[in-house]
């Protein structure tokens, strides 16, 4: 069965996991003071759009869009079980939150991820976005690498 990709709330029981292990491998890598971390309720905001991927029901991958002032979204909480990576699962997640932007008019989207992160920036590379200098309110920071793609 195909992988299938959807707007969902993540106050589920299995997205609410899925983000746990999310939270838990980027703690893995980066110190908790670097780490930026959206909770589940923040997930849930009238700002943010949260995209599952399931295979054959199961929450195996999110993706965020939270929205900004002045046309600029954000890429959010991207994450892809070991079990499933290398299947372009979170390409697929990043154009949905692209098409949602533009859908939207947002000019602009942005992200942070962290500097042990080469998968992640392989993603984000393939779908257009370039390294830039900081975005949002985040510090400039070691740990931190920063992403932008004009829409």
């Amino acid at each position: 069965m195909a992988i299938e990709i959807a707007i969902e709330t993540p106050l589920q029981d299995d997205v609410r996991g899925l983000v746990r292990e999310l939270n838990e491998t980027l703690l893995e890598l980066t110190p908790p003071e670097h780490c930026y971390h959206l909770t589940v309720e923040q997930m849930a905001g009238q700002d943010t759009t949260v995209f599952v991927a399931r295979d054959r029901g199961a929450a195996i991958g999110c993706g965020a869009l939270k929205r900004h002032g002045d046309g600029i979204g954000e890429v959010k909480r991207m994450y892809t079980r070991p079990s499933h990576r290398g299947q372009k699962i979170g390409a697929r997640i990043v154009e949905r939150v692209e098409a949602l932007a533009r859908d939207e008019g947002l000019k602009r989207l942005v992200l942070e991820t962290g500097d042990r992160h080469p998968a992640a920036w392989t993603v984000y590379e393939r779908a257009g976005f370039s390294r830039c200098g900081p975005v949002l309110d985040y510090p400039d920071s070691e740990w931190s690498v920063f992403y932008e793609k004009s829409l």
